[in-house]
């Protein structure tokens, strides 16, 4: 990667990208301004390829989150069995 390219994909990830949501409004933003011609499409697709990882690692970490508080909630740090008693 040229260092042109490096300094302006450095510039388009330094917004706060937290939640999905911040995800798919970074992405809607990278999509308008590639049709606008403002963005090189080498970075674009950089620059969108960096941002799925991201929300995977998002998506995962929300999915622990949940886990850890239904553990939480069972009371053993384990789910128990729901319904049939067993």
């Amino acid at each position: 990667m040229t260092e042109e390219l490096t300094e302006k994909l450095n510039v388009m990830i330094k917004r706060r990208l937290k939640t999905n949501q911040d995800c798919r409004r970074y992405l809607a933003n990278l999509i308008n301004r590639l049709e606008a011609g403002e963005v090189d499409p080498t970075i674009a697709g950089r620059a969108g390829y960096l941002t799925n990882i991201l929300i995977r690692c998002i998506e995962g970490t929300e999915i622990e989150e949940r886990l850890a508080k239904l553990e939480q909630l069972s009371g053993k740090g384990g789910l128990r069995a729901v319904g049939g008693g067993r």
